[in-house]
């Protein structure tokens, strides 16, 4: 579904390339992780996917980056939008319209979604992130994570293939934060790829089933949830907060105990630890 080859980019009068050779695959159906520290590349890519990067954010762009086998390169961001919906981090900036079922209408009718279609798409949306009740509410009045989910409703109602979200939990309090991540493992299990930038190390572990860890746009780390885990000093080497579960296995290992696969949750925690002490 996402093909990146040897991408780098280098926006126009900066001195170095915010992406570094930077190649990766995601599969149709794929949850994809991005994290680092900041300016570490995760924006520059997520703009890639959406065609932002280079059409609307002009540098020297070199390599490769295809979704849903469109070039993105070679393809608008109108065009690439029927298959990538982004959801940015700054949500007020995102939002267009003054109601809650206007900002969903705003893209449909864009994109010549027919008349007969429009309301079944904006019910298929909202109840797909569960806020049916706020359909006709003014965006003033909602929560940082009402919004947060809005902006998903939008992009929802178009129907894309691959959803990219910039730091979605920037400002939301842990229990939205939670909320949102659930809602996005609800809609990968549906087959919609995702792909999100997140600091929040414990959220991406909890959901994702790959991760991609970004330091000066080049890739430092790759793989799956837990292989990435079982390096936690690199991990915290680029500033990055290991779950508290995943630095007691490597603490545990660099003892030399064996503890066994890093373990993800709370109930496998205490599985190593029984392991360890038995």
């Amino acid at each position: 579904m996402i093909e990146l080859d040897a991408l780098t980019f280098r926006y126009a009068g900066a001195k170095e390339p915010a992406l570094r050779s930077l190649s990766l695959r995601v599969p149709r159906g794929g949850f994809l992780g991005i994290l680092g520290p900041s300016r570490s590349g995760k924006t520059t890519l997520l703009s890639a996917l959406s065609g932002a990067v280079p059409h609307h954010r002009p540098g020297d762009f070199y390599g490769a980056c295809r979704v849903g086998g469109l070039d993105t390169v070679e393809h608008t961001p109108t065009d690439l939008s029927r298959i990538v919906g982004s959801v940015f981090q700054d949500i007020d900036a995102q939002m267009v319209s003054s109601l809650v079922e206007d900002e969903l209408l705003f893209a449909l009718e864009n994109f010549g979604v027919p008349q007969g279609e429009l309301d079944g798409r904006i019910r298929e949306a909202l109840s797909a992130v569960g806020i049916e009740d706020l359909r006709h509410r003014s965006l003033d009045t909602l929560s940082g994570g009402q919004k947060q989910k809005v902006a998903i409703a939008a992009v929802l109602a178009m129907r894309p293939q691959v959803l990219a979200l910039d730091e979605p939990t920037g400002e939301l309090d842990p229990a939205s934060s939670a909320a949102v991540f659930s809602l996005l493992s609800a809609l990968n299990a549906r087959g919609v790829t995702i792909v999100v930038a997140e600091q929040k190390l414990s959220l991406l572990t909890a959901h994702c089933k790959t991760l991609c860890v970004l330091d000066s746009g080049s890739i430092a780390l790759q793989g799956d949830v837990r292989e990435v885990l079982s390096q936690p000093r690199r991990l915290e080497a680029l500033g990055l907060r290991v779950p508290r579960i995943a630095a007691l296995h490597g603490r545990l290992a660099a003892a030399g105990l064996s503890a066994g696969p890093v373990p993800l949750t709370v109930s496998e925690a205490i599985s190593m630890a029984k392991g360890v002490l038995a």
